[in-house]
């Protein structure tokens, strides 16, 4: 089966060959075919499946037969994987002029109006930030929204969780209904809320929805050549165990991605091991939109072994080398714990989990086990004597040189300034 059999373009076939691109993975097979005869679709394959594939071969297939205004629209829920999206859609569409905007939070909001005043062929948008525009920058800059003729929701699980609901629910007011477009949903997760609209009654005039879940997506969570370890510490010295976990014979060389919960603890992390010399980069929503990038190329590019991120770093993005994922804080979500570690042990190959577990987090780690269906394993080597001796002092004096700098630089300000303008307990002369 090649892409041409799927009905997708000749030149698009000779650009996915040209990327070293030749069979189509089950997710592609599947929906391919049935996005170019029309129908709205949802698509459920773990990470690294091929979903981009799935949704931009058919949409630029029937773009190149008719190149107009803003043809598709891409939803997703963080800016890292709205840039690897559209380096998708550049990378597809090189031989064919296509235009791609990308709209996210942390660039330059006039900037990103004249760019979408341009009408782009494609979209790639966080909807926080095209909320924004569709709010403030005026009737001139959405005005080729409104003839979209495709919306996609990439990772729609979480798009369609409370978190995003009033800023999807401003950007579909600009853009076709439901029945004068296709909507294509992707995700690595099929919650009851994407599966809902399947059964959602049809439109006149509609096709039904096809849906596809490529087998064992949510059955199989985590691989076998995924190891499973945890360490039941006492939370006020996490980051001392962080030290020696890092340190430890096995993984002290290796390519690491450590996940917290807060942008702070982001923030103090990567601080203090950098005092420690380690090389690290961070990932977090309070960083610059060109340190993100900077911070992820020089991950990938081993320039940095460690990266420590929140979870704008948990799902879709293309990592491929990290031999070790550890939670520092565990997810109080299952699925989120899936996803992390599903940032290893990835096409077969062998990776390491570890949880650094406290008193707080044992209802958590329980649940966790009961949706992977397996026990986690003690981790040996990282002992009480072994902290002592080598991590408490040089950490913890690491770290509250950390917190001094950012309290001087006044980290997490801007945030906070924000959120009372939005609270209205700001002064007028203070906006």
């Amino acid at each position: 089966m090649s892409f041409s059999d799927l009905g997708v373009a000749k030149w698009l076939s000779e650009s996915l060959i040209a990327m070293k691109i030749h069979q189509p993975t089950p997710i592609q097979t599947a929906c391919i075919p049935a996005i170019l005869k029309g129908h709205d679709c949802i698509g459920g394959a773990k990470t690294g499946s091929g979903k981009t594939i799935a949704f931009a071969a058919p949409m630029l297939t029937d773009w190149s037969a008719d190149p107009r205004g803003i043809f598709g629209l891409i939803l997703t829920p963080t800016r890292e994987l709205a840039l690897q999206i559209a380096e998708q859609f550049a990378a597809l569409g090189s031989n064919m002029n296509i235009k791609v905007s990308v709209i996210v939070g942390g660039e330059d909001i006039v900037t990103q109006a004249l760019a979408l005043q341009r009408n782009p062929h494609f979209v790639i948008a966080t909807p926080g930030r095209l909320a924004d525009h569709v709010l403030n920058s005026g009737e001139e800059t959405v005005a080729g929204l409104k003839r979209v003729k495709y919306l996609v929701l990439d990772e729609a699980d979480r798009l369609l969780s409370n978190s995003f609901s009033s800023d999807l629910e401003r950007c579909f007011k600009v853009i076709p209904s439901s029945e004068n477009r296709q909507t294509l949903l992707f995700t690595a997760t099929v919650t009851d809320a994407v599966r809902a609209l399947k059964d959602a009654p049809a439109k006149e005039g509609k096709l039904p929805v096809f849906m596809h879940e490529v087998e064992t997506v949510d059955k199989v969570a985590i691989p076998n050549s995924l190891s499973i370890k945890y360490v039941f510490v006492p939370s006020y010295v996490k980051e001392a165990y962080l030290h020696s976990i890092l340190s430890l014979e096995q993984y002290k060389d290796k390519t690491a991605v450590i996940f917290v919960n807060r942008t702070i603890t982001a923030e103090v992390i990567c601080r203090t091991l950098r005092k420690l010399e380690f090389r690290v980069a961070s990932l977090h929503s309070q960083m610059r939109q060109t340190e993100r990038i900077n911070s992820l190329h020089r991950f990938k590019a081993g320039a940095a072994r460690i990266l420590i991120a929140t979870d704008v770093a948990s799902r879709g993005l293309d990592i491929p080398s990290v031999e070790l994922v550890v939670n520092f804080d565990i997810p109080a979500d299952p699925d989120d714990f899936i996803h992390r570690v599903g940032r290893t042990a990835r096409a077969g190959r062998k990776g390491d989990a570890v949880s650094i577990v406290g008193e707080k987090d044992v209802e958590r780690i329980h649940a966790i086990e009961e949706r992977i269906v397996k026990t986690m394993e003690l981790l040996e080597g990282v002992s009480d004597d072994r902290i002592i001796k080598e991590s408490l002092t040089a950490v913890s004096t690491a770290k509250r040189e950390s917190m001094m700098e950012m309290d001087k630089q006044g980290f997490g300000e801007k945030k906070r300034i924000n959120k009372k303008k939005k609270e209205g307990k700001l002064p007028k002369s203070s906006k």
